[in-house]
């Protein structure tokens, strides 16, 4: 697990902050998915999938999980105004570095269509129904591009 923390923890801390906005929160997440990874670890399926990606969707989704939770949501209400512009205008952690996975460069290749739904729903955080809200675009619409970008990711990557 200390091999596996080293290796990935950086990008995976870069992807939760990404969604959660809270170096704290960030952090509890990241203890959070670790755990749940050492937990799961017998689930994985080499077959179906690499392990950073299988890891990547653990930490994205309990990222998800913890912006819709309300104690979450009513923090953020009650948050002061100062705290507020200050996390807003806070810099990204400079640990996290998609060049070193390779991750811009790939996403890059996509159409700027495929590329926005991708960036919203796996950086942002968003639904396909808040992207399809966002973007002014029918949901089935928001559905096919996505499936197609991670086809398209998917042959790039391999």
């Amino acid at each position: 697990m200390t091999l596996f923390y080293d290796r990935y923890s950086a990008a995976l801390y870069g992807v939760i902050f990404r969604i959660v906005k809270a170096e704290d929160e960030a952090e509890d997440v990241l203890q959070e998915a670790l755990v749940k990874i050492w937990h799961a670890f017998a689930s994985y399926d080499a077959s179906k999938g690499r392990l950073f990606t299988w890891v990547l969707n653990i930490c994205r989704n309990l990222s998800i999980d913890k912006i819709r939770s309300r104690q979450h949501r009513v923090g953020s209400r009650t948050q002061g105004l100062d705290d507020s512009l200050t996390a807003q205008r806070q810099a990204a952690p400079t640990t996290f570095r998609p060049e070193h996975i390779g991750l811009q460069e790939i996403t890059q290749k996509l159409v700027p269509e495929q590329r926005q739904i991708i960036d919203l729903l796996y950086f942002e955080g968003f639904t396909q129904s808040e992207v399809a809200e966002e973007l002014n675009l029918p949901l089935g619409t928001v559905k096919t591009r996505a499936r197609t970008a991670i086809k398209v990711l998917s042959k790039l990557i391999r």
